[in-house]
């Protein structure tokens, strides 16, 4: 394994509490084991566990430290219960001398005090919450929201609303005046007055001015629960009641119903048009995407087209596909465009959205996947969803009863009237010299929350409203405060309650000292040991070695007349480069070599040339039909001076005497040198095929050993000359140069190995120093026990 390699998969093996990488990487990855990623779940309940004898006995001694049986047994099963050989002899004894050097590496980084500095500190207490979150919601609500929220993807809803805004935090006087609004609304639509109308003339929201309200087709979780749970709960045609959100109170009706669509994936070809542009460029996109349509009409490349006419830049190099999508996500014009195709395949007329004009073609349809196979993404964005409100109002009820929180309502109230009218405008700061600053507001078991404790989070958490009821708002504060004590005494106690968070918290805390002494006296020494990689190298050298490599170049072509393509190219030696457009240099003195109008274009062909050694290039020089013709070839020469004193090797360089020219319109014009660009470089010849016709060459070159190539491989014999290979549907042409024969790797070449051993070396003498400093002993009876196969 690379160097480069290794320290990021101790990262992500980290994130991803992979202690197995973490104790052992090395060994495990070449021994092709499998790492486990188990998800992190909260156990339903903590179950009482019978209690066994051994569990408290040293499994191994390291030093003064011992391990306990119960440890090792639940670390070496959570991480190796899925595997084949699990509790062989071989599978424990390897884990066994794994974790002990996992441990002594720990043992380390602790003398060196790495677990007392900040950085430590605040890594750690990242991943703590990280792990914590799990444990932090109530599973029976989520498996609930999960399931409707299953349920609910089967079908589609097509609502409209009239929304008339309330903060989420507004004072009661407010709440009563917007829910009034509402219901006063509802009454006028019972009683026969157009929704539409209403939503135009009375929604806060601003798109009802062109939509009467309409929100097209949704499913579950693309809009905030609340007005979901209304929506789907909503007869077709019928009124609901206002719904409070956080953006107000919903009057929602009903328009239709339909199963879901599913998802589809589809490719499209942009022209960009808007309503504000001039009418001959609105009139000329309308045209290219016709045009455009008449090209596929006759079976032209669906992607080529898209390459080279769409105007949408993140899709057109993926010949226009898109990501897959479903109801609700693109605007309604493209998604009813796309959803009206029913042929993989087939593509759309030519349609408008508010972006321009669209073709859009079938690329896949995919109903809706099975509970099983939905459920962990849908258990991710339930718990980023507004739905986890529910989760989160329903586990805080639980644990105020768990862990008997008991509130000094006197106290609260005393709090209250403290607000002024500060609060609103987030300016309010408490009184420091209040005598009940000290006394318990809160009680949780036997953590109390001082009145003061509350002032504090007060003011740091204050925002600015329009309330005018300074008491309601501190009321509302204190309501987060005591839920968020409550939540934070939960989280201070969970290694109490439950187990596997405890080993949790305490693998990645040594996982993070892991990986920052293996940093420090591993990968990152290694790296920078220069002289020391070079003498492992010198002393180690018949480990790094070639074998017989062939230096060729592979031409895969798509079809034979991509393939003639290639071998006239490199017939010709050097080919021109069409798509390499150098400026002519113009001359301002008639009957002169000298005095070029565009200097500067001069030096940027230079520069261009010296950056790509494959190209040369031909010097063309004219004359105006009132010059001599002799002076052609001196403005020539001239330009090709100045490229070889700008850098230019001579040699690639070629010179044109074109004489006298009565083409152009005027003198000034035929006054010139022109250029033409040409490579013998086979991947500018990639370049120039695929541009007509994508993926129609492929070129791959360079040397190779047996069995890194599979065209290579299917010559017969290895000796230089050109050879044609079929293989998967394209053909290849092989030119190969020369044959090198077996040799040692210089230390350049081998770097990347060489860092990789002299690691493994450096981590080796550090273990074996460390088991000198802290003698291991094994408890071997103990090891018997967990070999069970």
């Amino acid at each position: 394994m690379k160097n480069e390699t290794k320290k990021t998969v101790y990262t992500r093996a980290l994130s991803s509490i992979l202690l197995v990488s973490l104790i052992g990487f090395s060994a495990y990855s070449q021994k092709g084991k499998t790492i486990s990623t188990k998800k992190i779940t909260k156990p339903a309940a903590a179950a009482a566990v019978a209690v066994n004898p051994d569990d408290a006995k040293p499994i191994m001694t390291i030093g003064k430290s011992e391990v306990p049986y119960k440890e090792f047994k639940y670390v070496y099963g959570k991480n190796n219960s899925n595997t084949s050989d699990a509790n062989s002899e071989k599978s424990v004894r390897e884990y066994v001398d794994l974790y002990v050097n996992f441990k002594l590496k720990v043992m380390d980084a602790e003398k060196e005090g790495l677990d007392t500095t900040n950085a430590f500190k605040k890594e750690l207490e990242g991943y703590r919450k990280q792990l914590a979150k799990p444990y932090l919601t109530d599973k029976s609500v989520t498996e609930k929201l999960v399931k409707e929220a299953y349920e609910r993807m089967k079908e589609e809803v097509n609502a409209s609303h009239i929304l008339i805004k309330c903060d989420a935090k507004a004072d009661p006087k407010d709440t009563l005046a917007a829910y009034n609004k509402a219901m006063e609304i509802r009454k006028k639509i019972l009683g026969g007055d157009a929704f539409e109308k209403l939503a135009k003339d009375k929604s806060d929201d601003p798109s009802a001015k062109y939509n009467d309200g309409n929100l097209g087709f949704f499913t579950a979780m693309q809009m905030v629960y609340p007005f979901e749970d209304v929506a789907f709960k909503t007869a077709k045609g019928a009124i609901s009641e206002p719904i409070r959100t956080q953006f107000g109170y919903h009057i929602i009706k009903v328009l239709d119903r339909r199963p879901s669509q599913g998802q589809i994936t589809v490719a499209h070809i942009m022209v960009r048009s808007n309503p504000g542009m001039p009418e001959e460029d609105s009139i000329a996109a309308r045209k290219k995407i016709f045009d455009i349509y008449d090209r596929l009409k006759k079976n032209e490349n669906f992607s080529s087209l898209a390459l080279e006419f769409s105007d949408h830049t993140d899709s057109k190099t993926k010949g226009g596909v898109l990501p897959a999508f479903g109801t609700g996500t693109m605007v309604p014009s493209f998604e009813n465009a796309a959803f009206a195709l029913k042929d993989t395949n087939s593509f759309s007329m030519p349609f408008q959205t508010p972006f321009g004009w669209h073709i859009v073609k079938l690329k896949n349809r995919k109903m809706l996947e099975s509970f099983e196979e939905l459920k962990p993404s849908l258990e991710t964005k339930v718990s980023k969803d507004s739905r986890s409100e529910l989760n989160k109002s329903v586990l805080i009820a639980r644990l105020k009863k768990e862990n008997k929180l008991v509130e000094n309502k006197p106290l609260i109230a005393y709090a209250a009237s403290k607000a002024d009218t500060n609060l609103p405008g987030a300016k309010w700061k408490y009184d420091m010299a209040d005598k009940r600053l000290d006394e318990t507001i809160i009680t949780i078991k036997e953590k109390k929350y001082s009145l003061r404790d509350f002032f504090q989070y007060a003011e740091k958490k204050q925002q600015a409203t329009k309330s005018k009821a300074p008491d309601y708002q501190m009321k509302l504060l204190y309501k987060d405060f005591a839920d968020q004590a409550v939540l934070d005494y939960e989280e201070s106690h969970l290694n109490e309650k439950y187990e596997d968070y405890k080993m949790l918290v305490k693998e990645y805390r040594d996982g993070i000292l892991l990986f920052t002494l293996m940093d420090k006296k591993v990968w990152t020494k290694a790296i920078e040991d220069t002289s020391g990689l070079k003498s492992y190298h010198a002393e180690n050298k018949n480990k790094y070695n070639w074998n017989e490599r062939i230096k060729a170049t592979i031409y895969s072509a798509s079809n034979q007349k991509s393939l003639d393509n290639v071998k006239s190219k490199l017939a010709s030696k050097n080919f021109f480069v069409n798509d390499l457009k150098f400026d002519a240099a113009k001359f301002s003195t008639k009957g002169k070599e000298i005095g070029i109008k565009n200097g500067l274009s001069i030096r940027t062909h230079a520069e261009n040339l010296k950056r790509d050694k494959s190209l040369t290039i031909e010097v063309a020089g004219f004359a105006a039909k009132d010059e001599k013709a002799s002076i052609a070839l001196k403005r020539a020469n001239h330009v090709v001076d100045t490229l070889v004193s700008l850098g230019v090797e001579r040699s690639r360089i070629m010179v044109k005497d074109s004489g006298k020219i009565n083409f152009m319109a005027t003198p000034e014009d035929s006054r010139r040198v022109s250029f033409r660009v040409f490579s013998n470089s086979p991947k500018i010849m990639e370049r120039l095929a695929n541009a007509n016709e994508p993926l129609s060459l492929q070129v791959t070159d360079g040397l190779f050993q047996k069995e890194e190539n599979k065209v290579i491989d299917q010559l017969k014999e290895w000796k230089p000359g050109n050879y044609t290979i079929e293989n998967n549907g394209r053909i290849n042409y092989v030119v190969v140069d020369a044959i090198e024969a077996p040799r040692q790797k210089t230390f350049d070449e081998a770097r990347g190995a060489v860092i990789s051993d002299y690691q493994n070396y450096l981590e080796k003498q550090w273990i074996d120093g460390m088991k000198v400093l802290h003698p291991v002993k094994i408890d071997e009876t103990l090891v018997k026990k967990l070999i069970t196969k």
